[in-house]
């Protein structure tokens, strides 16, 4: 439990965590569970509204991403926990 406070105290340091996405996608759906379940603050971006993103990301979403860092599916919550720490 300690891991997850430590994690939600820089909140507000990681809010530019990004979860790349697309509707209908159950992968990415497992994700955003997984970014809830650590308390994350994060923007939640659609690659459908986007061509670019949509190319780059189209057969890899769900895609985590802060800063120029990249954490692909699949991961879980341990491997999650050392991406956060690995950036912030």
């Amino acid at each position: 439990m300690q891991s997850r406070n430590m994690l939600t105290n820089t909140k507000t340091e990681n809010s530019d965590l990004i979860l790349y996405h697309t509707e209908g996608c159950h992968l990415c759906e497992i994700a955003q569970s997984l970014v809830e379940q650590l308390a994350l603050s994060y923007q939640h971006i659609d690659i459908c509204d986007d061509e670019i993103l949509a190319e780059r990301y189209g057969i890899s979403i769900p895609v985590l991403v802060m800063g120029d860092k990249e954490l692909f599916w699949p991961f879980d919550v341990p491997q999650l926990t050392d991406f956060i720490r690995s950036v912030v």
